[in-house]
């Protein structure tokens, strides 16, 4: 049904009740559980399933990523890992595939006196939110993990973020998809479709038009830059380049690393994600570089080098494989969630460093919208609208 204030859309018979535009994780969850609510469905995308996923960690980290003035996006965030279990395990049910997911835990640990202070700092916080963070000493946080560096003056352990492999979600939500009836067309956007002031599809580069009853744009850092969007219906989305190494860790004398394991090393956010069949991930660097997706010598010496003084050991691994992508960042950093000032458009993108953490909660409340016309109260404060200039009373 349309949305409150949207007009009825004028489409063809055969055009699906909703086009997608953009089949990364996010936009192939809305369409999953678009389709689940009895709607035509259709995804456009050259590579479904490809896109950040492909390069991202995985952390499920909405307590050891929160920053301050992020209370919104704190709730989002938990409320998206609250349904992550039920959500890998409805898509392992409908498609057979793992998603990766496991109840790791985090650990984000100091390796100086200014760090330490800092996170002490973040514990009380997240005591002032009701977060459940538990403050250890360097010896303890060694106890949990014993490959840490003997530097390590303390550390926060999180027992409630998590983890997924990208890679695997990816891929079992293109199968949901295919065994839910969305037709994917593997072919570039070319052109947003607008007649009578409303969005009716896009033209894809094969020159075929796709219409549907109403849009969603969910096409990552890419999202602003469709052509035929009017000007001012979204805020620039940014891409924020991110480089990623991928080791082999040993098996046969128990893990090398059991948790998600995080750092501030040299002012610089790092990350290490333990894989149950022995991969490790590690990241990531914040580089503002437009759509270079360059793995540079630089990045992969400044992982290795911060990896290994935070755990000495790493410089040992069999290093796989580099990789970079590009995360999605918004003016403010948090998501656009819901319809546009352009009739007939909804977005789903801006998801920033949150894209995997998010994308549950993303697919329920866009699904939500696209079905009953009411967007659900956890989205009011990531509108579009909240970049638009208000008119003076």
């Amino acid at each position: 049904m349309p949305a409150k204030g949207e007009s009825a859309a004028v489409a063809p018979s055969h055009a699906p009740d909703v086009l997608v535009v953009g089949g990364g994780i996010i936009g192939l969850g809305v369409a999953w559980r678009t389709a689940q609510r009895g709607l035509s469905v259709a995804v456009v995308d050259p590579r479904p399933g490809g896109g950040a996923a492909q390069v991202a960690a995985g952390m499920l980290a909405p307590v050891t990523e929160l920053q301050y003035g992020e209370e919104p996006l704190l709730r989002l965030g938990m409320a998206s890992n609250e349904r992550y279990a039920a959500f890998a395990a409805e898509l392992a049910d409908a498609t057979g595939l793992d998603t990766g997911y496991r109840r790791t835990g985090t650990l984000a640990v100091a390796l100086d006196a200014d760090d330490r202070a800092e996170l002490r700092e973040l514990h009380a916080f997240h005591g002032r939110l009701g977060l459940a963070s538990e403050w250890l000493t360097g010896r303890e946080c060694r106890r949990l993990e014993p490959m840490l560096a003997p530097g390590v003056r303390g550390g926060l352990h999180v027992a409630e973020d998590h983890q997924v492999d990208g890679r695997r979600l990816a891929a079992a939500l293109v199968a949901a998809c295919e065994r839910a009836g969305v037709a994917l067309h593997r072919a570039e956007a070319a052109e947003l479709l607008v007649e009578d002031g409303r969005a009716a599809g896009v033209r894809l580069s094969t020159g075929e038009r796709l219409t549907a009853g109403r849009t969603v744009l969910a096409a990552g850092s890419r999202s602003h830059l469709l052509p035929g969007l009017p000007d001012g219906v979204l805020p620039a989305v940014r891409p924020v380049k991110g480089q990623v190494l991928r080791l082999r860790m040993p098996t046969a004398h128990g893990p090398f690393l059991s948790r998600n394991v995080r750092a501030v090393v040299r002012g610089q956010h790092l990350y290490l994600v333990p894989r149950a069949d022995g991969e490790l991930v590690i990241g990531a660097t914040t580089e503002e570089l437009g759509h270079d997706t360059t793995v540079t010598a630089g990045g992969v010496y400044e992982l290795l080098r911060d990896a290994h003084e935070l755990v000495p050991g790493i410089t040992e691994l069999p290093l796989v494989e580099t990789g970079a992508g590009l995360r999605p960042g918004s003016p403010d950093n948090a998501p656009l969630l819901g319809p546009t000032a352009l009739d007939g458009l909804v977005a789903a993108t801006g998801h920033y460093r949150n894209g995997v953490l998010l994308t549950p909660v993303t697919a329920d409340l866009l699904a939500a919208y696209l079905a009953d016309g009411e967007l659900p109260p956890l989205a009011s404060d990531f509108t579009p609208d909240r970049f638009t200039p208000k008119a003076a009373a």
